[in-house]
Parts: C-alpha cells; structure tokens; sequence
C-alpha cells in the first residue's frame, strides 16, 4: 500500500494547488460566516436597544402630556372660580353688568369660550390623547383670555353703558339684592326684596341663572325655617 502511494507521490504537484485553494475558499467561507453571525448579533442587539429607547421616550411622552392636562384643568379650575365669582354674588356683579349682558361682543365671545373649554375637557385617560389635550389647553387658554378681556372691559366701562334713570335702578337693584342675602332680615323681608329687585332689573339686564338659583333656594329655606322634629 505504502509502495503505492510512493508510486503516485508526483500527483501531489498536479493537486497541490487545488487542495490549497479548496482549503482557503474554506476558511474565507467560514470567516464570512462568522462575520454574517456577527453582523445579525449586532443588528439585534441595535434593534432591542431601539425599542427600549422607543418604549422609554413613549412613556416620557404620556408623562409629558399628562402633566400638560394637569395643568390646563387647573387653569381651567381657576377660571371657573373667577367667573363663578361675579355669578353667585349678584349684588357685585351689578356693578359690573357688561359681563352678563349678552348683546356686548366681549361677553359672548367669553360665553362662547367657556363653553367650548368644557366641551373639550377631557373625561378619561381613553381621551387624554397628545391631540386631545392640546386642544383642550389651547380652549382654556382662549376661556381664560377671554374673560379677562370682558373683565377688563366690564370694569373700565362699569354702568357708563346706562342712562341716570337705568344707573339709579341698577343701585336700588343692587341694594335690595344684599339685603336679599342678608341672613339678619326676616325671611319675608329678604323675599321682598328679592322680587323688587327683579323688577328693578327688568328690561334692562337678566341676573346669572346660577346665582339667581342660589339665592331662590335660600329664600326657600330661610321662608321654610328650620325643620321641626317629629313627636
């Protein structure tokens, strides 16, 4: 056998060549592999990091406008505390009438605003979307402008808009409303008032329904007087 292959030693030369090529394209091939194997590692690796990165700033974004929302309803809330200010205190907003006087374009706008504002309020976290919010803050924002203008208004103006006789019923008006409100009358003399005032106002402004409805239902107790216990 030995003998044999001694005999065909010269192949060596004529295959020599092709055996050392057959073993680099191997090697090239296997160093391909391992820099694909690489490459795909590399990738994933790249991938996971981009949607951990994708993951954190989604949840720095609901963070962002979470915190947006928080304080477009605090504003609103203050808002709503300034206007429901002049609405429950009937006397004082007297003195100040354009604000409920709805043929002045500064208060219908400031109407308008306002109810817009509260459409738009958003009522679950299903709404409490980046648009969502962003509408609802710039509704607040236009609310709040637009009360301060009124505002603004109302109280260079105050009851300049009003001839003497309609100033004089807006005083006695004003004047029967606080007693109207004082716990110290008698229930019936806080009723009367009430009813003149009302005539006083007539024609020339409509009181705020939210404060007018208060004030009603204090009379109603007041004129009910304190429940009696049964026997």
């Amino acid at each position: 056998m030995m003998g044999a292959i001694g005999q065909y030693w010269w192949l060596i030369f004529v295959f020599g060549g092709t055996i050392g090529g057959i073993a680099r394209a191997l090697g090239a091939w296997n160093e391909r592999r391992a820099e694909r194997s690489l490459e795909r590692f590399r990738i994933k690796q790249e991938a996971k990091v981009a949607v951990a990165k994708a993951a954190g700033q989604g949840r720095v974004d609901a963070a962002t406008v979470q915190r947006e929302l928080h304080r477009a309803v605090a504003e609103h809330q203050r808002t709503d505390d300034r206007w429901f200010a002049y609405e429950t205190d009937l006397a004082t907003i007297l003195d100040y009438p354009m604000l409920i006087d709805l043929r002045e374009p500064l208060t219908t706008e400031f109407h308008r605003a306002r109810s817009r504002a509260e459409l738009l309020r958003p009522t679950g976290d299903d709404e409490s979307s980046p648009a969502a919010v962003e509408a609802y803050r710039d509704a607040v924002h236009g609310y709040t402008t637009a009360l301060d203008l009124a505002e603004k208004e109302a109280r260079r103006r105050r009851r300049g808009d009003f001839s003497p006789p309609e100033q004089e019923r807006l005083a006695r008006a004003q004047r029967l409303l606080n007693l109207a409100s004082n716990e110290g009358a008698s229930p019936q003399e806080r009723q009367q008032a009430y009813a003149r005032a009302r005539r006083e106002l007539d024609g020339l402004i409509d009181l705020p329904a939210a404060g007018a409805a208060e004030l009603e239902q204090r009379l109603r107790v007041a004129l009910e007087g304190p429940a009696r216990p049964e026997s």
